[in-house]
């Protein structure tokens, strides 16, 4: 009898951990977002993200669709983060990574979060998969600039409390309320409701009923 024809066993072909077989029941939440005025790529990155999909054999659970300035929070991006703390997507797939986050810590923040829900990100431009050990390097040296990020902010704030306390400028919040406690009082004294004097004097009733209460204290 003739020995069996020995062939070598396949490379695997897992997808995020699955085989080839569940790769196809993986799903996938795409984001794709511009500016107010850059409306006309939306469709593009949207074709991008459903091929890209479509090559890797994974079903698209949820598709977000975002306009909006970069200052403003993304709130349909937070539809998408719902989904996978409900555990609805597998991978969230965007076109760039500046389209998913608003600055390196909020993009770190968010790439944190994704992972301890066990929920793979790729970024299409940047062909970054932080599923494998080159994403996961990249998102060690993210953490790295956000901490830079946050330095930065640190020191500006610093140096602008400085600068004001240099100018003379007094800090905090102003004791607007404080500084009319006599008037307040006179005014209450006097039958004037405490809506009233809010109204008169242009500050909260809150403010008012505690002053009048340190009063009788």
């Amino acid at each position: 009898m003739a020995a069996k024809r020995a062939f070598p066993k396949a490379k695997s072909d897992n997808v995020f951990g699955q085989s080839r077989k569940s790769a196809k029941m993986f799903r996938a939440g795409l984001y794709a977002r511009v500016s107010t005025n850059d409306q006309q790529t939306l469709p593009m990155q949207s074709r991008a993200l459903r091929e890209y999909a479509a090559r890797r054999g994974w079903t698209i659970a949820v598709q977000i669709r975002e306009v909006g300035s970069g200052a403003v929070k993304r709130e349909a991006r937070e539809k998408l983060l719902e989904a996978a703390r409900r555990r609805e997507i597998d991978v969230v797939l965007v076109w760039r990574l500046d389209r998913w986050g608003r600055s390196v810590t909020d993009l770190l923040a968010t790439l944190q979060e994704l992972e301890h829900l066990g929920v793979g990100f790729v970024s299409l431009t940047e062909a970054l998969d932080l599923t494998t050990p080159a994403g996961r390097a990249m998102a060690g040296l993210l953490a790295i600039f956000a901490e830079f990020e946050r330095e930065i902010l640190r020191e500006r704030t610093r140096a602008g409390l400085a600068h004001a306390r240099q100018n003379g400028k007094r800090l905090g919040r102003p004791e607007t309320a404080a500084r009319q406690a006599t008037e307040i009082r006179e005014l209450h004294l006097a039958g004037v409701t405490k809506s009233e004097i809010a109204r008169r004097l242009n500050i909260g009733r809150t403010s008012v009923r505690r002053i009048l209460a340190m009063g009788k204290m």
